[in-house]
């Protein structure tokens, strides 16, 4: 059964500022920045903002943005959880309230200096021992050197490697794809910056199998959308960016990047939910999307999700990326934008953007007939994802 916002509500303004190392300034100017060019982008005034969703993890809480920005009363305001697995699910849940009533036009905005001040690649070793589930379960793996996010893809990464003969390489392609795009993206931080599939293998370990150029930048930025009905949005300057299905998901056993006692930990059964519920909602199947944005914090996730989703069957999204597969002209071409390897890590939140500059044909990498966009938020997590689609 089709939700109910499936089809009926769009995105009608996208925000961002530069994505860089070292802002200079602090997030929750960062926030308003992109918050501000968001609502300016769909046409709108800010005291007609009435809802915000954001991340749990966002610094930036929703009363000092609306402060900042002169929004002056909110009916509606919600946070997901679980990190990268959140970014869609934002869309989603502005989606569901501004199609429920519960507000007219959300706000939703991801800001952090995530390279400058707080990196979350940095490890899960200071953390202080507390008697709540997420401490108990870091005192039975980090002890064994299972501190950073990169450590616990790598456990995943070298099964489904043993599993399906997949190799370093072939993580390489998606590493090269992505930076083969960001080149041509002014404001990608790796823009005229290609590699080579030679220099992936040559890049330095950070935890076997995964090298320096698997893993996702660290980016100090902000990115923000503004979501309202399908209706309201026809009278709005920017075409609208029609949410054709949004969904979540948690799969059997799930624990946060860390779910190894599954009977089998190479697949990513989260995404497999998710993914039945945004082809049951939009009507589509995997051949109709022109073009996906995979989040890409780590190459290893990004072959199962191409699984999961329906591009390929189990253990064959290798032979699926070979031959530029994956890049501009090929049979799926992936985050033309640069993905988070090669624009910037902004927890898949400048992902959506790409999306919606495909859809409206703004984006510096067009895919040709590009009326279907796929969206996915941060796996081996609790996950989302999206289906965006031109309106006619």
């Amino acid at each position: 059964m089709s939700t109910t916002f499936a089809g009926q509500t769009a995105l009608v303004g996208i925000g961002a500022t530069e994505f860089s190392k070292k802002s200079g300034r602090s997030t929750l100017r960062l926030a308003v920045e992109c918050s501000d060019a968001a609502i300016q982008d769909a046409g709108l005034r800010p005291e007609q903002i009435d809802g915000m969703v954001l991340f749990t993890t966002e610094d930036n809480h929703e009363i000092d943005v609306a402060r900042s920005l002169g929004i002056p009363q909110l009916k509606h305001f919600s946070r997901i959880h679980h990190s990268g697995g959140a970014a869609c699910a934002t869309i989603g849940q502005a989606a569901m309230a501004v199609q429920s009533g519960a507000c007219d036009y959300c706000l939703v905005y991801r800001a952090f200096n995530e390279r400058s001040e707080t990196r979350f690649g940095a490890g899960v070793q200071d953390r202080s021992a507390a008697p709540t589930s997420t401490e108990v379960d870091f005192s039975w793996s980090s002890p064994f050197g299972l501190l950073t996010p990169a450590s616990w893809v790598a456990m995943f990464a070298q099964r489904y490697m043993h599993e399906f003969g997949a190799t370093s390489e072939d993580f390489g392609r998606i590493a090269v794809a992505d930076r083969k795009h960001a080149a041509t993206n002014p404001k990608a931080f790796f823009y005229e910056k290609p590699i080579s599939l030679e220099d992936h293998q040559q890049s330095r370990w950070i935890v076997k199998p995964l090298h320096l150029l698997d893993c996702c930048q660290e980016s100090d930025g902000g990115q923000a959308f503004v979501v309202t009905t399908l209706e309201r949005a026809r009278d709005l300057p920017q075409p609208p960016v029609v949410i054709a299905a949004a969904a979540q998901g948690s799969g059997p056993d799930q624990q946060m990047m860390k779910s190894y006692y599954r009977d089998e930990i190479t697949s990513i059964p989260e995404m497999g939910i998710v993914a039945q519920q945004i082809w049951e909602d939009s009507g589509l199947t995997p051949g109709d999307i022109q073009t996906a944005v995979i989040y890409d914090h780590f190459t290893p996730l990004v072959l199962p999700q191409l699984e999961e989703l329906g591009f390929c069957p189990r253990g064959e999204a290798r032979d699926f990326i070979q031959n530029g597969g994956i890049e501009l002209g090929g049979r799926l071409p992936i985050n033309p934008h640069g993905g988070q390897l090669g624009e910037a890590y902004i927890h898949g939140m400048n992902g959506i953007a790409e999306g919606v500059r495909q859809v409206r044909g703004t984006a510096v990498n067009p895919v040709e007939g590009a009326e279907n966009v796929l969206v996915t938020a941060g796996t081996a997590v609790p996950t989302s994802a999206l289906i965006l689609q031109k309106h006619h």
